[in-house]
């Protein structure tokens, strides 16, 4: 027989090829040898025997239960499972995992969640039960936060920046072992996106990370899709299993807590004194680029922005993070000529990036990591920040309150800061009759060298090293003071607060976007430690 007809009869047909198998059968001991330890062919389909049963080949990542697809996924105590939050208060996906993992009895895990919220209060449960261990979250808020300030874990949580979290995977100090993943639809090899079906949450900016880093996925998706499912945020590459829920989480309430829509008239007015400063900062020119925040002020600043567009005859090149339905507008008014998405804030914003060729979901790699191969923030020229705090020397504070509780997110705070040609922060002199400026910030998020000027509902403070934007700003007839005199008005309405006690015993770790340690979180003083 010849060699041709020996591969013919091998390759022809759909069973094992026992031709084939045989070709090398005759080897001796030193062809073996010269083979340099490469295994021998043993069938068409040894290596992918899911190919030998044409009905089930492509729905074979499809599995009945949560329970089975984490029987299969290796996941074993001590391991490492990751979340994101693109449904922000509407999730769904965090506790019902969790939930199944308390079920099955495992124990010691680590949570990686790209950020943590209110809705996320049943995590304490399972934090008490020791099934989570350790954090990694940008942020915390309600009920989990509180019990996690006053001494909940034995291990400090690690607070982390989006451009951060992803740093700290490059680096190799977070490895997830289980990424669980929820989407609103995806097809039977795992073809993923956030802008269709019932529960469209838009970007999945986060989750693209974690798709492309975790040594197993897992999807959890109300839909399906027929295959192909394009375009695809999340691919089938990327995908290990699929199983199919009643529910990923409520897209309504994406655009509640941080991301709220304000009517407060402080809150406008400071958006509009942002606006100000945007106009008049010497980025305001054809091209520039822009990013707001999750915060009302920073959120509402968008909508100051059209008059001022359209009287000067500028048009932005791009806009870039957390995408509002104020930004989405601007875009369809040919105002902003492109968005790169990392996260969609609203229903308008998940509807853009599905329909508008020029919006484009991007990942939290090319967000914000300072690690990267190319973090867009880095072509920023003007970003607007909230703050729970600032102090005399501009640092930020994002994380904990007045009252020393964890209460927000470090986000993408640092990362825009520090890459932003000016970043502008904007909050009210006094929240809550607590001064929003002060000495020293309770938690340090963003350094002070990062920020450029302070918009508040008592007048706009200049960092000192911007002496430029200070005198244009002057020059357009801005109510521009000095940070000390922001303080001393505070202080002159509301008091000097009493100083927040602490116990010595560190409950949180506030990671700069490089992995460093720039601050810590100390336990509340009369918290209850387990």
């Amino acid at each position: 027989m010849t060699a041709t007809s020996t591969l013919s009869s091998g390759m022809g047909g759909r069973g094992q090829g026992s031709s084939s198998r045989d070709r090398l059968a005759g080897l001796g001991e030193a062809d073996r040898t010269a083979l340099g330890g490469h295994r021998l062919f043993e069938g068409w389909a040894a290596a992918t025997p899911h190919l030998t049963d044409p009905a089930t080949k492509r729905s074979r990542k499809v599995r009945d239960s949560l329970e089975a697809a984490i029987a299969e996924s290796g996941l074993v105590d001590g391991g490492t499972i990751s979340f994101h939050h693109h449904f922000r208060e509407g999730d769904a996906c965090l506790l019902l995992t969790l939930d199944t993992l308390a079920r099955m009895g495992f124990k010691d895990l680590t949570l990686a969640g790209s950020s943590l919220n209110s809705c996320h209060a049943g995590l304490v449960e399972h934090i008490r039960n020791g099934v989570i261990a350790r954090i990694y979250t940008s942020g915390m808020r309600g009920e989990l936060a509180r019990q996690i300030s006053g001494g909940l874990m034995d291990e400090p949580i690690n607070i982390h920046s989006h451009g951060g979290r992803v740093a700290l995977m490059q680096a190799g100090e977070l490895q997830v072992d289980v990424a669980f993943l929820g989407v609103p639809a995806c097809d039977v090899m795992g073809n993923a996106d956030g802008v269709t079906g019932r529960s469209r949450c838009g970007s999945l900016g986060y989750a693209k990370v974690d798709a492309g880093r975790a040594g197993c996925v897992v999807l959890l998706t109300e839909e399906s899709a027929d295959y192909p499912h394009l375009p695809a945020s999340l691919t089938q590459d990327q995908v290990d299993m699929i199983v199919t829920v009643d529910t990923i989480g409520d897209p309504a309430k994406i655009s509640v807590g941080a991301a709220r829509i304000t009517s407060n008239p402080r809150e406008l007015l400071i958006a509009r004194h942002a606006a100000d400063v945007i106009e008049h900062s010497g980025y305001f020119t054809d091209g520039f680029s822009m990013q707001t925040g999750s915060g009302a002020s920073a959120t509402a600043a968008t909508r100051f922005l059209e008059s001022r567009l359209r009287r000067r005859g500028v048009t932005a090149g791009f806009a870039l993070g957390g995408i509002t339905a104020g930004i989405v507008d601007l875009h369809e008014k040919g105002l902003i000529e492109r968005i790169l998405d990392v996260q969609s804030f609203d229903t308008v914003a998940a509807r853009s990036l599905a329909e508008n060729p020029r919006h484009r979901e991007i990942s939290a790699d090319e967000y914000a990591s300072p690690l990267g191969k190319g973090a867009a923030v880095d072509a920023l020229d003007l970003v607007i920040l909230s703050a729970l705090e600032i102090d005399l020397d501009f640092n930020v504070n994002v994380v904990t309150g007045s009252d020393g509780v964890m209460m927000g997110a470090s986000g993408g705070h640092c990362d825009t800061a520090a890459g932003a040609n000016l970043s502008i922060i904007v909050g009210p002199l006094i929240r809550g009759r607590i001064p929003t400026v002060v000495p020293r910030v309770t938690t340090l998020v963003t350094p002070g060298e990062n920020v450029g000027v302070l918009v508040t509902d008592h007048g706009i403070a200049v960092h000192p090293s911007r002496p430029e934007v200070r005198e244009r700003l002057l020059a357009a007839g801005l109510p521009v003071t000095t940070i000390e005199e922001l303080h001393a008005r505070a202080t002159a309405i509301a008091g000097v607060p009493a100083p927040i006690e602490f116990d010595d015993r560190i409950v949180g770790l506030i990671r700069y976007r490089d992995g460093s340690v720039i601050d810590v979180v100390r336990q509340v003083a009369g918290g209850t430690v387990r």
